[in-house]
């Protein structure tokens, strides 16, 4: 009776250890939503709050192609606030109000650093991004006596995001991750501001890098057709 208790002991040890040490790399594809991220958005005309973080949530999802400790992987990220204010060019010189939406398209890979239920992980992507800003400039100070100004800015260009993350199996099908990443951003910029009444208009161009740290990004990934 006790070698019985025991082999079948055993037995369910060696079943539970196999179910656990099993991660994405058991299973071929792989599907992550990004929960919550807090990042740093492309700065906007003369904007002098560039250095706050704006927080997201299921902004963001990625396929991945599984190959051991190596994943092949395909993401995009949607952001859009039709409620934006900043202070434009100096704090007491304009306020800036209207709608931004920035989205990206990368592919990259994520290499895992072991095959354990907890996942260092070092990824990095290339792709596409763009930002728009369309709203009015008004005088910060409200006793000078000028009508907003129509403001539309945009930036679209080529972005590079080395990552480094965390990934907990849960279970076989289930784990949850989180990373930081910096994004080096070079893009097309173009401003147009116009005058009141159509009475001017201003269309500046510019090249340039930007570099903005994105401190924390959650969520959760669904793992599918096993190998085994």
């Amino acid at each position: 009776m006790k070698k019985r208790l025991l082999s079948i002991l055993i037995l369910c040890t060696a079943i539970t250890t196999t179910i656990f040490a099993q991660t994405s790399a058991d299973y071929n594809y792989s599907f992550a939503v990004r929960g919550f991220s807090m990042m740093q958005l492309p700065k906007i005309l003369n904007q002098t709050n560039t250095q706050d973080y704006t927080k997201m949530v299921g902004n963001g999802a990625m396929l991945k192609f599984n190959d051991n400790q190596i994943s092949y992987r395909i993401s995009g990220n949607y952001y859009r606030d039709t409620d934006v204010q900043f202070q434009n060019t100096c704090e007491t010189c304009e306020i800036a109000k209207g709608k931004v939406t920035d989205y990206s398209f990368k592919i990259g890979f994520e290499k895992n650093f072991n095959y354990s239920r907890v996942q260092p992980y070092f990824a990095f992507d290339i792709g596409y991004r763009s930002n728009r800003f369309t709203g009015t400039l008004a005088p910060a100070n409200s006793m000078v006596p000028t009508t907003s100004q129509s403001a539309d800015a945009s930036k679209n260009g080529l972005v590079m995001t080395p990552s480094l993350g965390l990934k907990i199996n849960i279970i076989p099908n289930l784990a949850i991750f989180a990373e930081s990443s910096l994004d080096f951003n070079y893009s097309y910029e173009k401003q147009d501001i116009t005058q009141p009444n159509l009475a001017g208009r201003t269309i500046n161009t510019y090249n340039k890098w930007e570099f903005l740290l994105n401190p924390v990004s959650a969520g959760i990934q669904f793992n599918f057709n096993s190998k085994n």
